[in-house]
């Protein structure tokens, strides 16, 4: 079977990355960040850290204009979207109901779920998914009846519902993560930054977690976000500032005082809509570094590579290598996209996702990565710009703009991300 051509182009830069990275990051516009810096973490946005992570590219990057603009009359003149009528229409919907959104700050505030292991040591986790639809409903979740189809070898742990000191608790039969490791990525060579010469994930699983368990006769997304850790030391960070030494990369903060978290946010496209989603854990050290995510080897038990067929567990996410940068200093490019252009310090990526609920009925928080290379012929006739959704990504593929990394066929990278959506603004 052919190795995928993303993993053989970066197999160097996952060696070195296991090593602890370091080396030294190109010139970013008159500022040189560091070898070490903290791409994901807190601000949702997988290298707004190359440069300052103090400054991330505000969510109107990507935030539609009122329907008033252009229009005679003020934007108080209009009435409710559509979308408060009928989700699948036209306006911004909430699919991860179970949180409160900040949408301005890109931040969602969910339930904090306190488990174990099997072993003993305290688990603390969220809910973001379920295979069960009518609890979905019931508990603001996404819905995915895809999941089901993730239950092999390593890809869901198994839990059950135990009574512990008078309280029923969640009890995981395996699984741990080591949150101590600090996140960095280290940039290639301008104008090329993207593969990045070393990485380093935030967060790494044992061999056998996955952030997908078996509860009862249904399946969970339960992404665990510290582990081994008692409550006194969470409820130091109720205000924010959390040492991401023990707490997942994407916490912003973390209080089991008042039985919540507050996790960053990633901006992305799904079918011309701009959304905000949710990374927690990569089948890889580079995508989970790039993204602040724990990697979860297990994932790797997951199929890839056939996304709409039958028993596949997994939707298409697009990612592209070589897309439009900012070049004016002071002004964003409107159609600025890519991971040269995260890993140059412009901000996050901008991914395109496949279906998500209300759009498609074949949703999965698990994405299989392709990756997209504008050719230089694209480049040259400037077909190069900004690409919103999926058949938009796969009509450049046909016509020859767009193929995987150094000209190879394009397709799956063999890489999975953990990826829940949580909001789409249109």
């Amino acid at each position: 079977m052919r190795k995928p051509f993303l993993l053989t182009v970066l197999a160097t830069s996952i060696l070195v990355a296991c090593g602890g990275g370091g080396g030294d990051s190109p010139s970013t516009g008159g500022t040189s960040p560091s070898p070490d810096v903290s791409p994901g973490a807190a601000t949702g946005d997988f290298t707004s850290g190359v440069v300052a992570i103090a400054n991330p590219t505000p969510i109107t990057e990507i935030q539609p204009s009122p329907a008033s603009i252009g229009a005679d009359v003020p934007a108080t003149y209009f009435g409710t979207a559509p979308s408060t009528v009928q989700k699948e229409l036209i306006g911004p919907y909430q699919l991860l109901k179970a949180g409160t959104l900040d949408e301005e700050a890109g931040t969602l505030t969910l339930p904090l779920y306190k488990g174990r292991v099997a072993s003993g040591q305290t688990v603390w986790y969220i809910l973001t998914d379920t295979s069960d639809e009518k609890n979905a409903a019931a508990l603001g979740l996404n819905f995915s009846a895809k999941l089901e189809y993730a239950d092999v070898g390593r890809g869901v742990r198994r839990a059950t519902q135990q009574l512990i000191d008078g309280e029923t608790v969640v009890v995981f039969a395996n699984g741990t993560v080591d949150f101590s490791p600090a996140v960095s990525v280290t940039p290639g060579a301008a104008p090329r930054y993207f593969p990045p010469t070393a990485v380093q994930p935030g967060s790494v699983g044992d061999a056998d977690y996955s952030p997908l368990a078996k509860i009862g006769n249904y399946i969970y997304n339960a992404p665990m976000l510290a582990f081994n850790v008692d409550e006194a030391t969470l409820n130091q960070y109720c205000d924010g500032s959390a040492d991401h030494r023990v707490v997942h990369d994407k916490v912003v903060s973390i209080c089991p005082r008042d039985g919540v978290v507050t996790l960053a946010l990633t901006k992305g496209f799904s079918f011309g809509r701009p959304v905000l989603y949710l990374s927690t854990e990569a089948s890889d050290p580079l995508p989970a570094s790039l993204e602040g995510a724990t990697y979860a080897a297990a994932l790797t038990d997951i199929k890839v590579g056939s996304d709409d067929g039958a028993f596949s567990a997994v939707e298409r996410l697009f990612a592209i290598v070589n897309g439009p940068t900012n070049d004016v200093p002071g002004e964003i490019n409107p159609q600025r996209q890519g991971f040269d252009s995260a890993l140059k310090g412009d901000g996050g990526p901008l991914n395109v996702l496949g279906g998500i609920p209300t759009v498609a009925t074949d949703y999965s928080p698990l994405w299989d990565l392709n990756v997209g290379e504008w050719t230089q012929h694209a480049i040259d006739f400037d077909y190069r710009s900004r690409v919103r959704e999926e058949f938009e990504v796969l009509g450049y593929v046909r016509a020859g703009h767009l193929t995987a990394p150094g000209g190879a066929p394009f397709g799956s990278s063999g890489l999975i991300v953990n990826c829940p959506i949580v909001f789409r603004f249109l």
